[in-house]
């Protein structure tokens, strides 16, 4: 009955049926917020900045419309952070950095554990905001705040991630030891696609280790991170311990410019990524980019059939393909014909709807030009002789007909050189590939200029054995779609997916937000001896 109630686009890719329109915005979710201006002066609400632990209205004179992508409505409007503002949301970070880094981490560690209360209780109001205003489903929303709150659990347990070593008596009554402190102020730029985990990837671990934070988030996307500002100072947070600010071009330059910022970390495209890290390393900063990626999946003819089936079409299409570690290309050893039909199959009874509808499997991806280029670097693949398997790009939701939707496409028979191969795409579509061999598979991988992820889908410890060591992907999976680790060890992307020698979170995070201090000491009772001044050394 529900298949026969569903309609059916030209390109054979499910939709819904008739789902209720959204609500006139975020804003009414949120019109109590502090952190947006009063409705009454503004329609849409402006957001606001947090600078010195005050939400404080912007005196920008350009603002940037916050737009749900479901149906184009102006949710708010977020300013174009003024150089001055810029400099006091700084300033504010370098004055609370000394009283901050003097307080115990154990007390660190208690705010922590109050955030991540606080954000359990509101992660439905969060996926609520991220919904609205990225378009991803609630279900998905909601992963990406429990994502983020993973890495403040792990925060939870500074006082042993930031222990430093001892070596008593390294020579005749002398000991040394190091410790690991905070740099100062520190500051995030975060990508339109995780509103919630990018941004709790970043000040979390930082302010626990005892650095101050400036956060600016994507200017698509702010509410979230907005949120969890307010629920970090409702945790205790000091005032001026985290500020945020918004923008684009300019406020990013500014970042990578201000002499008091120590270190930067940055979540987004290959362009601006290399851009941040050449300007900012330029400065002196400690510098982590994460960046594009191109993640394969290698498909043996021995692996789990259903169980392969399920991953590539839930790692392909899962949020629209908005995803760093989104599986977009499937290498089949052997061909990819005998898998298909089964594969267009399933991807076809996914239900393309705006993400607050109860049965969607995908939302709109994030703006217009977003769907052009995707749509371009389809049509790109067939022109290129690639075989068109299933066709989202026509889809036509009822309600939504305005919104960025793309349903789940298949392109197969798709070769190195073609742009939709070479480009991220970053949209609901897989391509299938064609391999003679396993070791012709991982040489196609490898060939590749990215390297977040990688994959294996067999039934061989042999081969999967023989794939992980050879594969050069910072994240390897075995029978596992997405290898993203959880936050106690990092995120290990590699190749010009990263730029940077400290990964996100886990070990890595920390010694990213720190830096070493060795401290020789000497307390012995001895003779008077004559000056020397031959070099130390550990004898007697």
């Amino acid at each position: 009955m529900l298949r026969a109630a569903l309609l059916r686009s030209a390109s054979g890719v499910r939709r819904p049926p008739m789902a209720a329109p959204l609500s006139t915005a975020a804003a009414s979710a949120s019109a109590s917020a502090s952190w947006l201006s009063d409705s009454a002066s503004s329609s849409p609400p402006k957001v606001r900045l947090l600078i010195g632990g005050e939400f404080v209205e912007s005196r920008a004179d350009e603002h940037v419309d916050v737009t749900n992508p479901a149906t184009q409505e102006v949710v708010s409007r977020i300013p174009l952070t003024t150089s001055d503002e810029f400099k006091a949301a700084v300033d504010a970070a370098r004055t609370a950095f000394p009283g901050w880094r003097n307080t115990p981490v154990t007390t660190r560690q208690r705010i922590m554990f109050k955030y991540q209360e606080l954000i359990r209780a509101n992660m439905d109001k969060l996926a609520e905001n991220i919904t609205t205003e990225q378009g991803k489903t609630l279900k998905d929303a909601w992963g990406d705040v429990f994502r983020g709150l993973e890495v403040v659990e792990h925060a939870c347990g500074m006082g042993t991630l930031q222990m430093g070593e001892y070596v008593s008596n390294v020579s005749n009554g002398i000991d040394t030891f190091s410790i690991r402190e905070p740099l100062g102020v520190c500051a995030g730029i975060c990508p339109f696609n995780f509103p919630a985990m990018i941004p709790l990837w970043m000040f979390p671990i930082a302010v626990t280790c005892g650095n101050t934070f400036v956060l600016k988030p994507s200017e698509k996307d702010p509410g979230a991170a907005m949120m969890l500002a307010e629920l970090a100072m409702e945790a205790g947070l000091p005032k001026g311990v985290l500020n945020i600010v918004h923008g684009t071009h300019e406020v990013v330059n500014n970042i990578c410019d201000d002499e008091d910022i120590k270190a930067v970390s940055f979540v987004g495209s290959n362009t601006a990524g290399m851009h941040i890290y050449s300007r900012a390393s330029a400065k002196g900063k400690r510098v982590q980019s994460n960046m594009g990626a191109k993640n394969h999946a290698i498909i043996l003819p021995d692996a789990d059939r259903d169980a392969t089936l399920n991953a590539l079409i839930a790692a392909g299409f899962g949020a629209a393909g908005q995803r760093c570690m989104a599986l977009s290309t499937a290498v089949f050893v052997g061909g990819s014909e005998p898998w298909e039909d089964e594969l267009v199959k399933r991807a076809s009874s996914l239900v393309v709807n705006s993400g607050m509808a109860s049965d969607a499997d995908l939302g709109p991806v994030i703006s217009k030009q977003a769907k052009e280029r995707i749509c371009k670097l389809v049509q790109s693949g067939a022109d290129n002789g690639a075989r068109l398997l299933l066709d989202g790009r026509d889809i036509l939701v009822p309600n939504f007909e305005n919104g960025n939707f793309v349903g789940p496409t298949i392109l197969a028979d798709v070769k190195g050189d073609m742009e939709c191969y070479k480009e991220e795409i970053f949209g609901p579509v897989l391509l299938l590939m064609k391999a003679e061999s396993l070791d012709d598979a991982i040489q196609i991988v490898n060939r590749n200029k990215y390297g977040n992820g990688a994959s294996i889908f067999t039934t061989s410890g042999v081969s999967a054995r023989k794939f992980q060591t050879d594969i050069e992907a910072g994240q390897v999976g075995i029978n596992v779609p997405i290898p993203v680790p959880l936050p106690f060890f990092s995120f290990t992307g590699s190749k010009a997916s990263f730029a940077g020698d400290l990964n996100f979170y886990g070990k890595a995070g920390v010694q990213f937000f720190t830096q070493i201090k060795t401290i020789t000491q000497q307390w012995k009772e001895s003779p008077a001896q004559r000056v020397s001044l031959s070099m130390p050394t550990s004898q007697k």
